[in-house]
């Protein structure tokens, strides 16, 4: 089924239509690679993403929609809701040909979206853009949050991406590792490639779910993940598939329990790239410098296992103070700015 508004053709694909989606993916990732360096091109790649809606699992649903001008593809729209937990929440991204753009085609594409997303029951919608390190820090004048704050979104959050190119040595991450051992002398840190162990599963469901409430996440309405381990092993398969490969560390206390963690995933579509995800550390046990260990021995791990590692991506809250300054440490440098955004219907 189609819709029609205002000459933009916008159909719902079915991501088992190779054809189809190969077309969304193409005005996709050209969208996303306009204009900036491609270090700063975080976009899916075709296989992963075909992969996620093909079988998303319990955790959401996730749709994606193609915009066409007589018969020529323009614009994308990509739709999330969660189904566990957020039940007021979709998060909405919209994506238009630099040539076809300020034509009204994103107005268009995001007005679907949010159409769908409250025929979902979903009230409030979340959204992000980029914009570079040389312009103002809020974004203002750039086209994406542009976009956004002209249809009643506000900034609720600004990260940074940074990257880390070349890798560090591995002298000094060891290095770095035993500057920060005696602050945690009681802990032990377990590194591990794959799937999670079975005597840490549980404590790393409740440690990775609490991500979205302890990490900075500025003014945007964020309520804590359901933490489940069976959800932890259908994301993992779902990781097989894309062809992704994690590499974590964790943090156990004297008791034992998951108390911090961190994970790095490659990807087998995106030889030599690495993209550092969430890092957590439970509140009662901060002060111990475990962040820092904690990233030493997950680079570490990068090291041992892919050869060919060349950039290492992740992404910080601005305002996190200790967890730039520990990739500052590593020698991320900054490239690009992330906002994210909110509005309730």
């Amino acid at each position: 089924m189609s819709t029609d508004r205002g000459g933009l053709r916008i159909e719902a694909l079915d991501p088992f239509d190779d054809e189809a989606f190969d077309t969304w993916h193409a005005v996709y990732l050209a969208s996303q690679r306009h204009g900036r360096e491609p270090a700063a091109v975080t976009a899916w790649t075709r296989e992963e993403m075909r992969a996620q809606l093909q079988r998303p699992g319990r955790r959401s649903w996730a749709g994606v929609f193609l915009g066409r001008v007589d018969g020529e593809p323009v614009a994308t729209g990509h739709l999330l809701t969660p189904l566990l937990d957020n039940l007021d929440q979709a998060q909405v991204s919209v994506d238009v040909l630099a040539a076809h753009r300020r034509h009204g085609h994103g107005t268009r594409m995001l007005g679907h979206l949010t159409e769908q997303a409250l025929a979902r029951g979903r009230r409030l919608w979340i959204a992000e853009a980029s914009w570079p390190m040389t312009a103002p820090a809020d974004g203002a004048g750039e086209p994406g949050p542009g976009l956004l704050r002209g249809h009643g979104f506000t900034l609720g959050l600004v990260e940074v991406l940074r990257v880390l190119d070349p890798p560090p040595d591995p002298g000094h991450l060891r290095a770095l590792a035993a500057r920060a051992a005696p602050h945690h002398a009681a802990y032990e840190v377990r590194s591990f490639v794959g799937r999670v162990p079975d005597d840490l599963l549980a404590g790393w469901a409740t440690v990775t779910a609490s991500l979205s409430t302890e990490a900075p996440m500025g003014s945007l309405s964020l309520e804590a993940e359901v933490a489940d381990p069976a959800l932890v092993r259908e994301e993992e398969e779902l990781l097989a598939r894309q062809d992704r490969t994690r590499h974590a560390a964790v943090a156990l206390d004297p008791d034992g329990r998951v108390v911090g963690y961190t994970e790095i995933v490659t990807t087998g579509h995106e030889p030599g790239l690495a993209y550092q995800w969430g890092t957590v550390v439970d509140p009662a046990h901060r002060g111990h410098r475990l962040g820092l260990a904690l990233k030493a021995a997950a680079h570490l791990l990068l090291h041992e296992h892919v050869g060919d590692l060349r950039m290492v991506r992740t992404w910080n809250a601005e305002t996190n103070d200790h967890m730039v300054a520990v990739n500052d440490l590593l020698g991320y440098r900054p490239i690009e700015r992330y906002g994210g955004f909110e509005r309730r219907a």
